[in-house]
Formats: C-alpha cells, sequence, structure tokens
C-alpha cells in the first residue's frame, strides 16, 4: 500500500513515523469541457489514482520537501521563502504563502514527503492534487479549521499567483470535495455544487492517453476563451443582462444569428449546448439511464470536434474506434483538447478486450503507442491515518 511505503520512507529520512499521512485523488471530467470560463457547469468526479503525503512538525523554522517519485528534494525557511529553481516545489510552496497571506501563518516548519500513481501527463490534475494534499496537510497538522471549499480557493490561488498558471478551480474542487461512486455538478459561477450517483456495477471508465501533446493548445485556449467572449459583447447589445455564455439560450442565439460571424457562432452554439448537456446529465443518472448519459459524451465529442475545433486526428481516431464497439456506451476528449485522452464507458464484461483491441488498432492504423487507465469514483481528499500527538 502506497501510504504504508510513504510513511516507512518518512521514518527512514525523519528518523520517526509522520504525524500525517493524507490522500488527495486526481481527477476526470465526465460532462462539460470548455464550460468552466463561461460560467457554465461542469461535471467532474476524484478518482482512484492520487498522491500521498507523510507531514510531520519541526522544531525549528525550516521546511522540508521531498518528491519521492522524482528523487529530489527542497528546504526553505518558513518566514522568509522565494521560488527555487525547480518548479515541482512551487506547488507546494505556493499554498504555504497563500495561507499566511489569510493569516494562518503555521508556527514552526514541517518535513512533508509525497508521491503517488497518478499517470503524469494524461490530464488527471496531479498538480491538484498536490495543493489540495498541501493545504489539508496544512490545516491538519497545525489545527487552523479552514473549511474544505476555502482550502479549495487556496489552492486554486496558489497555482493562480505562485505556479503562474491561470486555471479554473475544477481540478482543485474535485480533488479535494469528491465522494465514492458519485460525480459533482459544479456551478462555476457561484460555486454551487451537488453529487449526483455514477450508478455502474455493470460498466467501467477506461482512459486513453493518446500520448499527443500539441504545442498549439495553450493559444487556442486563449482564442476559444476571446472567441465566446466576443460572442457575450454582441449579444449584450440585445440582452444587457448577459454577462457569459451561461446567461444565453440556444433560442436566443439562433434568433442573432445575423449579427455573429459564423466561427464566434459555431463556439457560442457549443457553450451553450454543452452547458445544456451537463444539466440533461444530471437528469440522466438520477434516473440510472447510462445510456442516455453516454450518447451525451459522444455528443460533446462531436461537439468539440466540428463546432469548439479543439480536436485531433488522434483523439478522433481514438472516438471513432470506440463508437465502433457496441459495448462502449460513450466516449470523448477529455480535458482542453488538441491531445491527452479520451475518456470511455464501457461493459465490464468486455473492458480487457475493448484495450487490446483499441491498443491495437492505435498502433497499427497510427503507429503510436497508447497507454489505458481504467478508474474507480472515489472519495476527495482525507487523512489515512495520523498519530496523536
Amino acid at each position: 500500500m502506497y501510504a504504508d511505503n510513504l510513511a516507512q520512507q518518512f521514518e527512514n529520512i525523519f528518523s520517526e513515523l509522520p504525524a500525517l499521512v493524507v490522500r488527495a485523488p486526481g481527477r476526470i471530467n465526465l460532462i462539460g469541457e470548455h464550460t468552466d470560463y463561461n460560467g457554465g457547469f461542469v461535471m467532474p468526479a476524484s478518482i482512484d489514482k492520487a498522491i500521498w503525503f507523510a507531514a510531520s512538525r519541526r522544531s525549528d523554522q525550516q521546511c522540508v520537501l521531498i518528491a519521492n517519485d522524482l528523487q529530489d528534494s527542497h528546504s526553505f525557511s518558513i518566514v522568509d521563502f522565494i521560488k527555487s529553481e525547480t518548479p515541482w516545489p512551487h506547488y507546494p510552496m505556493g499554498v504555504l504563502n497563500e495561507f499566511i497571506q489569510a493569516g494562518f501563518v503555521p508556527p514552526q516548519g514541517f518535513n512533508l514527503i509525497f508521491g503517488g500513481d497518478i499517470p503524469l501527463g494524461a490530464g488527471l490534475s496531479s498538480s491538484a492534487a498536490v495543493e489540495c494534499g498541501t493545504a489539508f496537510v496544512l490545516n491538519e497538522l497545525f489545527g487552523f479549521g479552514i473549511e474544505r471549499v476555502a482550502m479549495v480557493k487556496m489552492a486554486q490561488q496558489a497555482e493562480n499567483n505562485f505556479v503562474g498558471l491561470q486555471c479554473g478551480i475544477m481540478d482543485m474542487f474535485a480533488s479535494m470535495m469528491g465522494r465514492a461512486g458519485s460525480v459533482i455538478r459544479l456551478d462555476c459561477r457561484s460555486l454551487a455544487y451537488q453529487y449526483f450517483p455514477f450508478h455502474a456495477p455493470n460498466h467501467t471508465l477506461i482512459l486513453c492517453d493518446s500520448g499527443i501533446k500539441h504545442a498549439l493548445a495553450g493559444s487556442a485556449y486563449n482564442t476559444r476563451r476571446q472567441e465566446c467572449e466576443a460572442g457575450v459583447a454582441l449579444l449584450q447589445q440585445f440582452d444587457g443582462t448577459i454577462k457569459t455564455l451561461r446567461d444565453v439560450s440556444l433560442e436566443m442565439l439562433q434568433k442573432h444569428q445575423d449579427v455573429v460571424p459564423p466561427i464566434i457562432y459555431k463556439r457560442c452554439q457549443y457553450v451553450v449546448e454543452e452547458i445544456e448537456r451537463v444539466r440533461q446529465a444530471s437528469q440522466l443518472l438520477q434516473a440510472n439511464d447510462l445510456a442516455g448519459f453516454g450518447q451525451l459524451m459522444y455528443q460533446t465529442h462531436d461537439g468539440l470536434r466540428h463546432q469548439y475545433e479543439v480536436s485531433c486526428p488522434e483523439l478522433d481516431f481514438l472516438v471513432d474506434t470506440a463508437r465502433a464497439h457496441k459495448a462502449v456506451l460513450g466516449a470523448r476528449l477529455m480535458g482542453g483538447g488538441f491531445g491527452g485522452c479520451t475518456l470511455n464507458l464501457v461493459h465490464k464484461v468486455v473492458a480487457a478486450e475493448f484495450i487490446a483491441k483499441i491498443t491495437a488498432s492505435y498502433q497499427s492504423q497510427l503507429g503510436l503507442h497508447l497507454v489505458c487507465h481504467e478508474v474507480i469514483l472515489s472519495s476527495g481528499t482525507d487523512s489515512e491515518w495520523r498519530i496523536a500527538k
């Protein structure tokens, strides 16, 4: 068990057992892509791949961070610390910085070692897990009594302000707030949230990692945001209450199609329809209609492919291959696009066969290696065990 191994590593390095062991999971997003920055809904869930942390207080002002998987360490003083030359310490240091800025100042330093089994580069938000896990550790070690949603916000601010990535809040929210066997419908405008059961005893979720990382993903992401904002600006002349595409109905968009440039219209149409798909998905999960949910996944991919234009040939090949398999209820690209993973809802009986076939097809047709991960919806960030002191 990873937690026990990490605790043993901690004892070997610091000559004492950790006071606290914490697990912070990665996440998937079942539906609701590119809706977050448009004020819409997303539907993420925490998974059984996670980052574990072992930690204890120190008697001085030093903080020692150890990235177990990287076999690297970084030390700094809690009263005077700056960014390291290597990037990985920025994530836990950024969280500590947000705590201090909010007035939650640890009275002494700490030892912290972390590592896990979240596949790197697969879009499962290992960075958010590191941030949420660090926040949970600091809160527990020093008894600050910070509520979970407040820690989620601090984790996001750490990435925005210290790491320097202007990400949304979904990844951190899913890692901290997940519930086993459930998905979260998160309102990205108000942060109101609701759990919906994902009852799938005969089906499993499989991620197919394309291995593709296109350089244009970052610039295209910014362009899509600008296109959506341009659509909102055009529609505001007809309704001043519109703030984001969350406030736009498909009927309104269609009514004013003549004043919206075609490319902007396509982007807005996808977002408006995707926000509605998340609402429909909630109802289908309550009715335990996995087949209907799977069809929404296919619709999302088609929208991302043809309207939002953030897919790529490799992702389209994976979804088309899954769509031809009768035992696959749904499949779509997951994440910003231009590479990364597809998410597949597959009947358990043929899961191994599906992985074998799609892996072979990816190799034979595209000459590329495919890595697949079967994931289970798990609980969010929490302590695995602690020693009373």
